[in-house]
């Protein structure tokens, strides 16, 4: 059950912000303007705190139930781990600081630091997904962690084609020739679900001994947590129509 919990909640926060990071970290393609990012950052605005939700409970049911492997991946991926949270902060930043004064440079600032944050929780998922299926460290760990930044970015292509409408839509949709949005999202979604699951049968998956009271409490709230999730799609489940408060 523990195994099943800390699956969840994983591959749950690779399929959801896994489309907003993509997004971020394509948004100079698809916005060519500050009003036209503005109107990409709209496709995400609902989504992108619920989103980290999903990340913080993977890293809390890690550290509850897995204390030994978080041990492992702490000490043996510690710079790739900064560098994740710091991308985070820094996309964050980007996301409520760049509507927040006028002026073609503070956004534009904070737009690239929404991008280079993107492509830095990529770079870095990547490198940890790397390090664990394929052994590999230093500088060469740069190779597979492109390949799983590629399928983030596959997968916010799909995501914002989904979101968005008129010429953002067209150029969202390069990989979905025109109408298989749906279909495309689906494949990237499986892809990140693959790369994960092939990850996690490598991994010494030794529950600790608060899992015996930790899991149903856990399990207690992930209806909760599934319904709010659902709430907030169904609610913004059709095109962006303008702007955001971002």
């Amino acid at each position: 059950m523990e195994i099943f919990v800390l699956a969840f909640f994983v591959l749950g926060y690779l399929v959801l912000a896994g489309a907003d990071i993509g997004v971020g970290m394509l948004l100079p393609y698809l916005g060519r303007g500050p009003e036209e990012r503005r109107e990409v950052i709209a496709a995400i605005a609902p989504f992108f705190l619920g989103n980290e939700v999903w990340l913080v409970a993977s890293v809390g049911v890690l550290a509850g139930l897995f204390p030994q492997l978080e041990g492992r991946l702490l000490s043996e991926n510690f710079v790739v781990v900064v560098t994740l949270v710091l991308a985070w902060v820094v996309r964050d930043m980007g996301l409520w600081l760049r509507g927040r004064l006028a002026g073609a440079r503070w956004q534009g600032f904070w737009d690239g630091a929404i991008v280079a944050g993107s492509w830095g929780l990529a770079l870095s998922i990547g490198s940890l997904l790397g390090d664990v299926l394929l052994g590999i460290h230093g500088p060469v760990a740069l190779l597979p962690a492109l390949v799983v930044a590629a399928l983030f970015g596959a997968h916010g292509l799909a995501f914002a084609a989904l979101r968005l409408r008129g010429p953002l839509r067209d150029r969202a949709a390069v990989l979905s020739g025109g109408a298989g949005e749906q279909r495309t999202y689906a494949l990237t979604a499986a892809g990140l679900v693959l790369v994960a699951l092939l990850a996690g049968l490598r991994l010494p998956l030794v529950p600790g001994a608060s899992g015996a009271w930790l899991t149903p409490v856990i399990m207690a709230i992930l209806p909760f947590l599934v319904a709010s999730q659902a709430w907030v799609w169904w609610t913004f489940r059709g095109r962006v129509t303008g702007p955001s408060y971002l």
